[in-house]
């Protein structure tokens, strides 16, 4: 069994953007959520059978408590944002397992999903779809990878390493050294990312500096590590299975005229076609990746 989870905010980005480029600022109502939905039957139809998508039903989470320039949803193009919750029901309806986060993020989710998939003895391999640096953290070995959208790039433990040059573990320290300017704390004052991996490589997480490593800044890194550590306790399915896609449900086709877009329906029904034939064949799962 290979399970795959998806970061749902990212993929709306994606298709937002992604349609603008061509459709001269003539936005379809739902056109992002559409394209969402055909990325995951394709997904679907390459050969994945566990699909899970999280999402960030708002955008604002525990972290803005912490720190005040934390992200926010503000800036969000408007006809991006009213597509965030339909996003959520259309995936349902097309019977895939999707993960609304509030106080938490869509991150976070990934991050919950990960753990408790990767604790089942009967799952080989678990892919991370997601670009975002902080999932780095997430990887272990060969058995769980992160998938970067861009020239789809899978990163094991060692792509890792050789990415930000330390290991997975680490990765929460490191972004706290650095900074991340798209989360919004910029971690710390002359540690650039080389400084970073040479501090963490020689003395191992934060916690573990020496007092002068970080002088006046340590109680900053500390807060910045805490920003960056993904939560792995969202409590998103009991089983595995619940992730396993069985084709839409029966109010998909109402779903797919709301969208404006009728292949939704037979590209899902052609998918069950395909699940359908490779059970029968006894068929080994794909990956899922292209």
């Amino acid at each position: 069994m290979i399970v795959h989870v998806i970061d749902g905010t990212y993929e709306l980005f994606r298709h937002f953007y992604g349609q603008r480029s061509w459709n001269k600022g003539k936005d379809k109502p739902l056109g992002a959520v559409a394209g969402v939905l055909h990325s995951v039957l394709e997904m679907i139809e390459t050969g994945a059978t566990h699909v899970g998508v999280a999402t960030d039903h708002v955008i604002e989470s525990f972290r803005n408590d912490l720190w005040p320039d934390y992200k926010t949803g503000e800036g969000i193009d408007p006809v991006l944002n009213a597509q965030f919750l339909p996003l959520e029901d259309a995936l349902a309806a097309m019977g895939v397992a999707v993960w609304p986060m509030i106080e938490l993020e869509a991150d976070d989710g990934l991050a919950s999903a990960a753990h408790l998939a990767s604790g089942d003895p009967r799952v080989e391999k678990v892919c991370i779809w997601a670009n975002d640096k902080d999932l780095a953290q997430c990887v272990r070995g060969d058995r769980v990878v992160q998938i970067i959208r861009k020239g789809m790039q899978v990163r094991n433990a060692e792509a890792v390493r050789a990415k930000f040059g330390v290991e997975p573990e680490l990765i929460p320290d490191y972004l706290a050294l650095v900074g991340d300017a798209q989360d919004g704390y910029p971690g710390i004052r002359g540690i650039g990312p080389s400084g970073a991996a040479a501090l963490l490589n020689k003395y191992g997480p934060i916690e573990s500096f020496p007092p002068n490593a970080l002088g006046s800044e340590r109680d900053h890194a500390i807060l910045f590590k805490t920003l960056a550590t993904l939560r792995t306790d969202a409590p998103l399915f009991a089983d595995v299975d619940e992730m396993e896609w069985r084709g839409p449900t029966a109010g998909f086709a109402d779903w797919a005229t709301r969208i404006d877009d009728k292949r939704l329906v037979a590209r899902a029904d052609a998918a069950v076609g395909v699940r359908d034939r490779r059970a029968a064949t006894h068929d080994p799962v794909t990956s899922g990746e292209k």
